[in-house]
């Protein structure tokens, strides 16, 4: 009976171990970050046509923006 106890216990360990394993790693933002930059960087070394579309996109509205505030009359 003790040793059924026992075993019990150490599976309960091992799960919740596995479980905290888990959350601390989906919690640890540098982690995520760095996972992030290597999906985006594959991405770019596979096909680098879009990200320069949407740079393009985005420096586009950024002069766009910057124009518009200097030059409207308000």
């Amino acid at each position: 009976m003790t040793d059924a106890i026992q075993t019990r216990i150490a599976t309960q360990r091992a799960a919740l171990e596995d479980t905290l394993d888990q959350i601390e790693e989906r919690i640890n933002v540098p982690r995520q970050v760095g996972r992030l930059t290597d999906k985006a960087k594959a991405s770019y070394d596979e096909n680098p046509v879009p990200w320069i579309i949407g740079a393009t996109a985005v420096a586009i509205s950024v002069v766009g923006i910057v124009a518009w505030a200097l030059l409207s009359d308000d």
